[in-house]
């Protein structure tokens, strides 16, 4: 007699820069995980990440039975896979994290190109803020400047752990502050203090702009890619004078959040590895049924309607149906 498998749960955060993904079982351990850039392409991200999750999955021993997915192309990748449940980052991010770090207060998170704050009470997140405008004290900026000076990004850490005089640099505004770098260097300040200087610029300008006008609580969870730079750690802890804790896995939260989110909702949808190896088609169709002229998304899968978004009333509805005409 076969013995039943035990259920899991996976979970996607697709961003502009860089697609997580990780499988939980019933006790909200995590299973399997990748982290892999981006580059422009969503659809094929995805299906690179689930390559490498197919891998470490054990189909032997579990049923993937939900799926979740985040992010800034969420829609786009949940009705590519079939997902039960897409969120926004912010609840995702939260879930996640809350669900390691039950007395977080704060959440810090910098991405590649964005960077958020998530205020939490009693497990539940109760204010955010975002800052989406400029690239600024994100990992794009860090990654910008790490070319300027010749240096690998993930160097910079352990680079600026060295410094003992930080250089002021000003960053406000990454066109300021590459040029505020390039004074800087002429005028002789030594690599460390420079990429030391960098990093506390990342912490200042979140805090003066992104956590600008709310209460920061301990404790302080730092998250996203950015936050494996010890030296922006050090700079946050700096400028707060308090403890900030950074996860192993905090780079994976909004993942993480989504396969939990999956697990609570208890809307099972059969999930397969094999959809990564389907053919899928985005196409923008203008609607001229109404004055708003709304720009719809539809998304084919092997030449088939599977969803569509973006009408702003029932005039530009796009059903699925059988087959594309």
């Amino acid at each position: 007699m076969n013995k039943a498998k035990a259920k899991a749960y996976i979970g996607i955060d697709i961003g502009s820069i860089s697609t997580k993904g990780v499988i939980i079982d019933e006790s909200k351990n995590i299973i399997a995980s990748s982290y892999l850039w981006t580059e422009g392409n969503p659809v094929g991200a995805v299906r690179n990440l689930l390559g490498v999750l197919r891998e470490q999955f054990d189909d032997e021993k579990y049923t993937i039975v939900s799926s979740g997915t985040t992010g800034s192309a969420r829609k786009l990748i949940g009705a590519m896979i079939g997902a039960g449940v897409v969120k926004n980052e912010i609840t995702a991010h939260a879930v996640g994290t809350t669900t390691i770090h039950p007395d977080v207060r704060t959440i810090f998170e910098i991405g590649g190109q964005d960077s958020k704050i998530i205020l939490v009470e009693n497990g539940i997140a109760v204010d955010y803020a975002m800052n989406t405008l400029c690239a600024a004290g994100t990992g794009a900026f860090l990654s910008s400047q790490a070319h300027r000076l010749g240096v690998e990004v993930e160097e910079f850490g352990e680079i600026a752990l060295k410094s003992k005089h930080p250089t002021p640099i000003a960053a406000r505004c990454t066109v300021f502050a590459e040029s505020d770098l390039v004074h800087k260097i002429q005028m002789g300040h030594s690599r460390e203090d420079i990429i030391a200087g960098l990093c506390h610029a990342v912490a200042s300008n979140y805090l003066n702009n992104v956590a600008k006008g709310r209460k920061i609580i301990s404790p302080i969870v730092f998250q996203g890619g950015v936050s494996k730079n010890q030296g922006v750690v050090k700079a946050f802890m700096d400028e707060l004078g308090v403890p900030v804790t950074v996860d192993e896995n905090g780079h994976l939260m909004g993942a993480y959040g989504s396969a939990i989110l999956a697990m609570e909702s208890r809307k099972e949808a059969p999930f397969n590895f094999d959809v990564g190896e389907m053919d899928f088609v985005t196409r923008e169709v203008t609607c001229g049924k109404c004055s708003n002229h709304c720009e719809i998304i539809c998304v084919s899968r092997d030449g088939v309607l599977i969803d569509s978004w973006g009408n702003r009333c029932e005039k530009g509805e796009i059903k699925a149906h059988a087959k594309n005409k």
